[in-house]
């Protein structure tokens, strides 16, 4: 038995209008995740967790700066 199913293989047009809103809402989700992170901190007495937090918030900082770069670039094309 042969499947006949024809796909359509072609992308999906770049549609980029909401990019800016979506990182916005990016970024406000990321800050609330780690001021909840920064919260929790008072609640554990493991170092390593503690050391655990801290450097995914460094890295969640990290990523509201690359966020606000690509807002940057969307803002100059």
């Amino acid at each position: 038995m042969t499947n006949n199913n024809t796909y359509n293989n072609q992308p999906n047009p770049d549609d980029r209008s909401d990019n800016v809103e979506k990182l916005q809402k990016m970024i406000a989700d990321t800050e609330q995740n780690i001021h909840e992170a920064e919260e929790s901190l008072q609640f554990t007495d493991s170092e390593t967790q503690r050391q655990q937090i801290e450097a995914k918030n460094e890295r969640r900082r990290e990523s509201i700066q690359s966020f606000k770069s690509e807002i940057q670039d969307e803002n100059n094309q």
